[in-house]
């Protein structure tokens, strides 16, 4: 039974700066204005689920425990600024530049919606009443091919093509308040 709203989310480049291969607690540096963004969605009724390509653990850069250990990391610290971030997905596969069991053509990796499925059947997710935000044209395809209700495209991560894309909105990034509660209104009237 489908229950529940959820807010998408992909992790670098959205949830904290875009850094290559970022898999040390150290080296993370949350955006400004993550927690205010995250606090909205959970005023209204959203449940928020982390998405998030880690192909540096199947090219070997580093290990599944080393991002275990930063997810968990990440995830306290939400929870001190109260706020519970219902579950995290990732995807450690990549097609050609991965190594042994990583190296495949998964349905997890986005654009492939695998991920947000996942998180679907486990938490009983409406996602005609959800969002995806993400950095990357590929979030904005898997959330379009999962059936995400909106796909927002912010600008706090990778450089994009606004006149390419697919996202219905497109913000600076999750700090941008303003615009993310308007989203919401928005998603509030469908």
């Amino acid at each position: 039974m489908v229950t529940g709203k959820a807010v998408f989310i992909d992790r670098d480049g959205v949830i904290n700066r875009e850094k290559e291969y970022l898999h040390r607690i150290e080296d993370f540096e949350f955006i400004d204005g993550v927690f205010d963004a995250c606090r909205m969605f959970r005023d209204q009724g959203y449940r928020i689920i982390i998405v998030t390509n880690q192909s540096g653990i199947g090219r070997g850069y580093y290990s599944e425990q080393e991002y275990a250990r930063l997810t968990e990391w990440m995830v306290a610290q939400f929870s001190g600024q109260g706020i519970v971030i219902t579950d995290v997905f990732f995807c450690p596969h990549h097609p050609e530049r991965a190594e042994g069991e990583y190296r495949l053509a998964c349905d997890c990796r986005k654009p492939q919606p695998g991920m947000l499925l996942a998180a679907v059947q486990k938490h009983q997710i409406d996602l005609s009443r959800s969002l995806m935000f993400g950095d990357k044209e590929a979030d904005i395809q898997a959330g379009h091919a999962a059936g995400v209700g909106k796909t927002v495209l912010v600008r706090s991560g990778h450089p994009i093509d606004e006149s390419a894309t697919a996202a219905e909105y497109i913000i600076d990034s999750l700090g941008e308040l303003d615009a993310v509660q308007q989203i919401l209104r928005r998603m509030d009237n469908v």
